[in-house]
């Protein structure tokens, strides 16, 4: 009998946990969460890492696939969710996501998703959670561990 009146409660409350959610989401205008994944993303999203040991540490190496080392040093295209790196409504240096900050990054089946440390030629750009297109010269950091990511895009102008 105890075990009936559990199961019971417990359906009750998975009901009304339900419903609310439900509720709350009619009428939301929820973003859209599609990729911005083009040919570029495709090589950036190849890159890997080389782990090696120094004493008892782990060291991780970026390692840049042939497709993705064409890119370097070349002006490309790639359009984005920004991602901000400082508080603020006005960034010149941000990241670039296939995936709106709205999307949990280490949601679903493929991990954390590519991104791309980007550096406004001039200007801002205001922060928004609507995609935005990017150019600019794709250049990889030297010093990984002393930047915020691998693969940069600089001198980079909003395109429409």
């Amino acid at each position: 009998m105890k075990n009936y009146l559990i199961l019971l409660l417990l359906s009750f409350v998975s009901f009304g946990a339900s419903a609310q959610i439900d509720g709350n989401m009619q009428g939301l205008d929820v973003p859209d969460h599609t990729p911005m994944m083009n040919s570029t993303w495709e090589a950036i999203d190849k890159m890997m890492y080389k782990v090696t040991t120094s004493g008892n540490k782990k060291v991780y190496t970026p390692h840049y696939p042939p497709e993705l080392k064409k890119l370097e040093n070349k002006i490309v295209e790639v359009p984005g969710y920004l991602i901000p790196l400082t508080s603020g409504r006005n960034h010149s240096t941000f990241m670039l996501s296939v995936l709106p900050i709205a999307q949990c990054q280490f949601c679903g089946t493929n991990g954390i998703p590519p991104m791309i440390e980007i550096f406004m030629k001039k200007g801002t750009v205001r922060f928004t959670e609507e995609p935005i297109k990017l150019k600019g010269k794709m250049v990889f950091n030297p010093e990984p561990l002393k930047g915020n990511a691998e693969i940069q895009i600089i001198d980079a102008v909003i395109i429409n």
